[in-house]
């Protein structure tokens, strides 16, 4: 059961320091879930001090519109999903009840879809799914602040 906010939106469950959390059910709540995203990154740069790129903004944003979508696509029920800081980046946590683990198509720039988790790999610094008693916890890790030498997601090329 989601637990309706003041607002007639979803519950946080934790809100306090550099994380936050809240359940989504619902198709319609993917603009939740990224509106909680933009609001906990405006409140890490206003209250916090910490540096928040536009890159980071955007494609953490993303990276939640990308896992919600694919758990209520994909499994029946609710979803958890958490935002911490940790290591200058935002760790993206989304939990849902289906033990089937993602497919993680090759690039393939003809096919029509199924873009989405090829999209949150390319933006991450890193990607982990793990499949839990009751199903599955998928984490991408997105950095905070542009690397100074302009690599993107915080990536080193060798």
């Amino acid at each position: 059961m989601v637990v309706e906010g003041q607002d007639g939106g979803p519950q946080l469950l934790v809100g306090r320091g550099l994380s936050v959390s809240a359940v989504f059910e619902g198709s319609e709540e993917i603009a939740s879930a990224r509106a909680m995203a933009r609001g906990f990154l405006t409140s890490l740069q206003a209250v916090h001090g910490l540096p928040v790129s536009k890159r980071a903004m955007g494609m953490i944003q993303l990276v939640v519109s990308e896992l919600v979508t694919n758990a209520r696509k994909y499994a029946p029920g609710p979803c958890l999903v958490s935002l911490d800081v940790r290591d200058g980046a935002v760790e993206v946590t989304v939990w849902d009840s289906s033990t089937t683990l993602p497919l993680i198509l090759p690039p393939d720039p003809t096919r029509v879809g199924q873009h989405g988790l090829e999209i949150v790999m390319a933006t991450c610094r890193s990607f982990e799914v793990h499949r839990e008693p009751v199903g599955k916890r998928i984490r991408a890790a997105v950095v905070l602040a542009d690397d100074p030498g302009g690599d993107v997601a915080g990536r080193q090329v060798m």
